[in-house]
């Protein structure tokens, strides 16, 4: 027999990444005076909400945890689902955006200094609007993996649109508004696609709800379900930066502060690398010919990626081209479209996000320590700042994929699962594999040279000590990278099960719309109670 009090406490999770941010969004908006409030508030909203999602990590493993919006059951109301995906991706971006909300109070941002501007601390910034922008940032992501509506899903990109426009263009200089002009540009022409295809979704099979959407597009004609899919694809592919739709990525990410850059490199691509998970392994599962194209793009972003990022001076805008190359090996995981190979790529997710956003908060405290990002503008920066060349090492050989690192494991993963296919293309993206992984090791062992071993340029000032307060979020990130190696076994493990309930499909849909039961009559048990109905 089922605790219901027991799941009533576990489903009260469910929301609390979603509601919590917002609320304290609000909170810090009203209180934008006091500065220290603010923190506070911050850090224990989010604090809470990883803790949260841990919660919702451990509770899903024994099955979905679905909470109906307004009481509201499906197809009608919008599902919050809590399933092995949704969570350990909530998790990990959780720990992500703690450490830079902590890394950002440490530089003064929210403060309203930053060291790009003005010399190193003159430049300033809108005070009041980081924190409420951060939250609502941070409750956009979580809506987006927990949502069971493609319409919802729209809604948390849109939120993620407002958020990041915002937090890109802080400080108001010519180069962020640029960067922020275009970025806005891409976004919105992937959201009018976005909600094009849900139009049409919603005309072909009368639901947008994702779990009656699996029952109901195997049922209609063939060449209308591709052409949806093709236009869904088309939509996330520009949110993931997958090539050919990701030359406005490396010129938008670098302009931003340290932190900001670092939140949209672990986190905004793999909102949309998500959402081509779900939606492929739940609603358009066994399609051989798109898997196929999906081989070949990701083969291309791996490679164009890499080959931008060997061509680079500048160590962020080398790494926002590596972080386009990786978006290929977690989009090859999904073209395999096998549970192992799906497995890899939530593995590959997990590790990304980790280890892109420390490798960017650590090249701010390059920037900060050196005064510059560019490699022929730094040197010597091991005899000046050792544990700055330990922080940067550790993350960059994860990132290059040397064992016995996490990045190791999940290439391993996905180029044993594409050896086991043995097809063409999957040939080709093995050695693609292992050409992108030579060269990322190349790119990032150049910079480290550069930057920390040659001789430092004359007339460089170098008279800053790192604060602490921008190390220890910089090193928790860096050890939660290494924590995710020590603890790869049992990780792999849970990305193994998630990857078996999301090719299934069946463990989803009677999660949210069990036929038969109170849930799926799109009528809310508390109404029909108050009516008198059965």
């Amino acid at each position: 027999m089922i605790d219901t009090a027991a799941l009533w406490s576990v489903q009260t999770l469910v929301p609390l990444p979603v509601l919590l941010p917002l609320f304290a969004a609000g909170l810090t908006l009203a209180l934008h005076r006091y500065a220290n409030v603010q923190r506070v508030i911050s850090v224990t909203a989010l604090s809470v909400t990883t803790a949260s999602s841990a919660g919702l990590m451990a509770a899903a493993d024994n099955g979905p945890v679905v909470v109906d919006v307004g009481g509201w059951a499906a197809p009608v109301g919008i599902a919050l689902v809590a399933d092995r995906l949704s969570a350990l991706t909530l998790t990990v971006s959780g720990v992500m955006l703690l450490c830079v909300l902590l890394y950002s109070l440490g530089q003064g941002i929210p403060e309203g200094e930053d060291p790009r501007e003005g010399g190193r601390f003159g430049g300033t910034i809108p005070v009041a609007i980081f924190h409420p922008t951060y939250l609502v940032l941070a409750a956009g992501v979580a809506n987006a993996f927990l949502t069971g509506d493609l319409f919802n899903l729209y809604v948390g990109f849109e939120i993620l649109l407002a958020a990041s426009a915002v937090l890109l263009t802080l400080g108001g200089t010519a180069e962020r508004v640029r960067a922020g002009s275009v970025y806005i540009v891409v976004t919105l022409m992937s959201s009018l696609l976005f909600l094009t295809a849900i139009a049409l979704i919603y005309a072909a099979t009368g639901t947008v709800n994702m779990a009656q959407l699996a029952e109901r597009l195997p049922d209609i004609d063939p060449t209308v379900r591709l052409a949806l899919q093709a236009l869904l694809l088309l939509a996330f592919a520009i949110k993931a930066a997958i090539f050919p739709l990701a030359a406005w990525l490396p010129d938008s990410y670098p302009t931003a502060p340290a932190p900001v850059t670092a939140v949209f490199a672990g986190l905004l691509t793999k909102v949309g690398v998500y959402s081509i998970l779900r939606t492929q392994t739940l609603l358009f599962p066994d399609d051989d010919a798109v898997d196929r194209v999906l081989m070949a793009l990701a083969l291309a972003t791996m490679l164009v990626g890499i080959l931008g990022a060997v061509a680079q001076n500048d160590v962020k805008r080398l790494l926002s081209f590596t972080l386009v190359s990786h978006i290929g090996y977690m989009i090859f995981g999904v073209a395999l479209a096998s549970e192992a190979g799906t497995a890899a790529a939530i593995f590959y997710v997990v590790h990304h996000i980790s280890v892109q956003t420390a490798l960017f908060l650590v090249v701010g405290l390059v920037e900060w320590r050196g005064g510059s990002t560019s490699l022929d503008r730094l040197g010597g920066l091991a005899r000046l700042a050792p544990v700055l060349a330990v922080l940067f090492f550790v993350p960059a050989m994860n990132l290059a994929g040397i064992p016995p690192f996490s990045g190791f494991l999940g290439k391993v993963g996905l180029i044993t699962e594409g050896v086991r296919d043995g097809s063409g293309l999957a040939w080709a993206l093995v050695v693609g594999s292992v050409v992108t992984s030579l060269l990322t090791l190349y790119a990032v062992v150049k910079a480290w040279n550069k930057a920390f071993w040659q001789e430092a340029p004359s007339g460089v000032a170098r008279d800053l000590a790192l604060p602490r307060s921008l190390v220890l979020p910089a090193g928790a990130l860096v050890a939660f990278g290494l924590a995710l190696t020590v603890v790869a076994g049992p990780l792999y493990g849970y990305a193994e099960r998630a990857a078996r309930t999301s090719m299934d499909g069946f463990t989803y849909v009677n999660a949210v719309y069990p036929g038969g039961s109170e849930r799926g009559t799109g009528e809310s048990v508390e109404v029909s109670e108050d009516e008198g109905q059965p």
